[in-house]
């Protein structure tokens, strides 16, 4: 049987983060991919925002390490060259009973060390962006979007150059863990037996620990799929920041955001579904968003809208149910020595990635 230091399961984003940063602490790391390339998954299929870390719980690990990994995410991207753009954002109240909430963002924001939010009069929003209606406005000006694909081939290009490799159409079927290692076996009944795993397998990362003989079945959290559905916009969109609404039940409502090539987009909006495989966007469910956009954007032209693609969220919580922090677990959690469980890596997970990666790199230094 085949020996191997480190393993990590999934080439996603996060899981590159990971296996860099495993592998420049020196560790011996092999990506298993059980696609054809890497970051098929939730990874193509996001809005590539780099979020500033506003809206989560105060000492969650989404707003720990949404914060710090914007910053590294910033850095990172302008040290390699990775396309990005620090667009910001506005959050903006189309009515005068959401303008108290805009203080209220403005404060969970700061108790998350986001300390560079402004608010601002519907004058000072319009002059920002002549086309927008509100009442008033949150000015986020460290909210920006990236190139997820041209950051995802950095992050493989740091792995290769510190001597990790990718194995591509890899998928593990199970693993035993033993005292001795946990071993990995292949599709093809190859075993490798590994001192460290790491499940970053994003949607599949619940299904994948199942498999894994010796893990307690407590340990694992119960899937749910979220999907969001996109729409573009047909013609150039005339904005020049990511306009969000002020936060509804159940989401962040119908959101503009723009690719680095100036294409605007609408979405995600959250339309639970029982298969990761559900990706199809219904021309329909545009029908509701015109009036969503028309309340910030009321010159949004009839038929401007064209059905885009969807992504999934690998969500650990439900439907009605309050959002699932990130989940990870570590073997002081599940009591199984050299693994790590990553699930419920959602939004803000790509902006996460750099430091989502360093923490792992901390659970496993003496594994």
């Amino acid at each position: 049987m085949d020996e191997l230091d480190c393993a990590v399961i999934g080439g996603g984003v996060v899981g590159l983060a990971v296996a860099r940063a495993l592998a420049l602490a020196g560790r011996d790391v092999l990506v298993l991919e059980s696609e054809g390339a890497i970051g098929t998954g939730t990874s193509s299929r996001n809005s590539e925002v780099i979020h500033a870390g506003i809206y989560y719980p105060e000492g969650s690990l989404k707003a720990r390490l949404c914060v710090e990994g914007r910053h590294a995410l910033y850095a990172y991207a302008a040290e390699r060259g990775v396309p990005h753009q620090r667009c910001g954002k506005l959050i903006v109240a189309t009515s005068a009973e959401q303008v108290g909430q805009l203080e209220a963002i403005r404060m969970k924001a700061a108790a998350n060390g986001v300390d560079d939010l402004v608010q601002i009069t519907a004058q000072q929003a319009q002059e920002m962006e002549p086309q927008l209606h509100c009442t008033a406005a949150l000015h986020s000006p460290s909210t920006g979007i990236v190139d997820s694909h041209a950051l995802m081939l950095s992050l493989l290009g740091d792995l290769e150059n510190a001597g990790g490799m990718l194995a591509l159409k890899s998928p593990i079927t199970r693993a035993e863990c033993t005292d001795r290692g946990i071993v990995l076996i292949a599709e093809d009944g190859t075993a490798l037996r590994c001192r460290s795993v790491v499940n970053a397998a994003g949607l599949c990362a619940p299904a994948l620990a199942r498999r894994f003989e010796g893990l307690p079945a407590s340990a694992i959290p119960t899937e749910h799929f979220a999907k969001g559905n996109y729409f573009t916009l047909s013609g150039r969109a005339p904005f020049s920041r990511l306009i969000y609404p002020v936060p509804e039940p159940g989401g962040l409502g119908v959101h503009l955001t723009i690719d680095l090539g100036g294409q605007a987009k609408f979405g995600p909006d959250v339309q639970w579904v029982d298969s990761a495989d559900d990706l199809v966007v219904d021309p329909a469910r545009g029908d509701g968003f015109y009036a969503e956009v028309r309340k910030y954007w009321p010159a949004l032209p009839e038929g401007g809208l064209i059905a885009g693609y969807a992504g999934m969220r690998p969500k650990i919580s439900g439907p009605g149910e309050a959002a699932a922090d990130f989940r990870i677990d570590g073997p002081a959690s599940h009591g199984v020595p050299g693994l790590v469980n990553l699930f419920g890596i959602e939004s803000p997970g790509l902006t996460s990635s750099l430091a989502i990666g360093a923490h792992v790199a901390r659970l496993l230094a003496d594994a």
